[in-house]
């Protein structure tokens, strides 16, 4: 998607402190401030009251908008250069790559000693399309049914460019036609010549210090590379609830093969067929 704030509207958000710039260790960090790495980070929008609806429940939660530093100053660039040459009627037909990630803050996780958090990535076949090829849609789902019930809440963290493990929608779609010709999710994304984990988790280790600091939580995984990604991010007290849901005859041989590479699932896990 194409992202461009009006420089008036930033500065008005800057000074309403709904538009904040945080390092890697999740400090905010000054307008005026330069940092060693700016690659690193991260500009906030929030909190945006968001009501939510899942499975015929309400839940609120507080929602941040968040993106590298470096991908917000390539846009506003280009941007620029446009309304510059009175270029407006072609915002409509630009495109660009830029990840938006999301934080859904449920309750006051600051409160709590050990919170629940899901670090989620994104999928838009099983989130927004309902495909039972995986098990994404079901797990956010619960992701928000669960931390919203909390007594002191937590969060979801949702990585929006995540897509297919981290090659994207197009690269995806491939992979899928692959599978139906007998790959598994990791041979077919092998046999594209992409790597079958590529995802970046160092912007959500940092998104978590900035909403609960360095405390000990509880991640809803059942993927123990996430937690060692996460740990090799500054995170380290990491206690892992299993989080096993949206188990159907159409994702079973996926959810196997998940199995086969390490995920902490077990035989029980994937005989509650839906």
């Amino acid at each position: 998607m194409f992202t461009y704030l009006n420089p008036d509207v930033r500065q008005r958000l800057i000074k309403q402190g709904k538009l904040t710039r945080i390092d890697q260790k999740g400090n905010e960090i000054p307008e005026s401030t330069l940092i060693g790495d700016e690659n690193t980070s991260i500009r906030l929008l929030g909190p945006i009251p968001l009501p939510l609806s899942v499975n015929g429940k309400h839940y609120h939660a507080q929602w941040y908008a968040a993106v590298r530093n470096t991908e917000i100053g390539k846009v506003e660039t280009l941007a620029n250069d446009l309304l510059q040459e009175g270029g407006q009627n072609l915002f409509a037909t630009l495109a660009t790559p830029m990840a938006v990630n999301s934080v859904l803050v449920f309750g006051e996780p600051t409160k709590s000693d050990n919170p629940l958090i899901r670090v989620h990535s994104n999928c838009l076949t099983g989130d927004v399309f309902g495909s039972q090829r995986c098990e994404c849609g079901p797990q956010l789902d619960l992701a928000i049914e669960r931390i919203g019930n909390e007594e002191s809440g937590g969060l979801v963290v949702y990585m929006a460019g995540h897509e297919g493990r981290g090659i994207g929608l197009w690269a995806k779609a491939a992979t899928y036609l692959l599978q139906d010709s007998g790959e598994n999710t990791y041979q077919a994304n092998e046999s594209l010549g992409l790597p079958v984990d590529s995802r970046d988790f160092s912007d959500a280790a940092s998104l978590i210090l900035r909403f609960i600091g360095d405390r000990p939580f509880r991640l809803m995984t059942n993927n123990p590379k996430k937690v060692g990604d996460l740990s090799a991010h500054g995170l380290h007290s990491i206690s892992i609830e299993k989080h096993v849901t949206g188990v159907t005859t159409s994702n079973l041989s996926y959810l196997n093969a998940k199995k086969k590479r390490g995920h902490k699932l077990v035989d029980a896990d994937l005989e509650s067929v839906e």
